[in-house]
């Protein structure tokens, strides 16, 4: 049996965020697989909005990505240096409109002050405990990120790395190469 171009899904992403202490660091592996195949092992799926203030990160279809980033872009400067706002009015959107709404990704966003994952059914969800994943191997990163959480000498950078190398050695659709950011607050 063949797969037609219209059902190969796009997999293959693995987004963490952690806040602890006075910083908050996202980061994201580099693998893109189309079906059983490794598409890409280098792509960005992190990215700095609204001047470096914001850290952000996608799962799901690059293109549908950055238009919501672009959205995202454009509801800050609607609501600048508020990032709950900003999201609620995309997440309206994203669930309301017509063309927003097949749009196939996850967002990460954070800022100092606050953690959110946004989704295409209208969420907009502040993580508990400092810790937001998506993407195919996000639950592996979650729960290591959660298991070393408390160890005193592991700042958010260290926690961020070591996760993302346990879910890059448990998701076949997540690899080692890892591009991080971070807001130091």
């Amino acid at each position: 049996m063949t797969e037609s171009a219209s059902s190969i899904k796009l997999h293959g992403t693995t987004i963490l965020c952690v806040r602890k202490g006075r910083e908050v660091v996202i980061a994201g592996d580099g693998q893109v697989t189309l079906g059983h195949t490794v598409m890409k092992s280098t792509a960005n799926k992190i990215r700095r909005l609204a001047g470096g203030e914001i850290v952000s990160g996608f799962a799901g279809s690059t293109a549908d990505a950055f238009t919501l980033f672009e959205r995202l872009e454009a509801k800050l400067e609607k609501h600048p240096k508020q990032l709950l706002r900003a999201s609620v009015e995309l997440a309206k959107d994203w669930r309301t409109d017509k063309f927003l709404r097949r749009l196939e990704a996850m967002m990460i966003v954070a800022n100092k002050e606050i953690t959110l994952i946004l989704t295409g059914n209208g969420d907009v969800l502040e993580p508990e405990d400092g810790i937001a994943t998506i993407g195919s191997g996000g639950n592996y990163a979650l729960a290591a990120a959660r298991a070393l959480y408390n160890q005193k000498e592991m700042n958010a950078e260290k926690i961020v790395r070591k996760a993302m190398a346990i879910a890059a050695e448990i998701c076949i659709h997540t690899n080692s190469n890892i591009t991080l950011e971070r807001i130091s607050y």
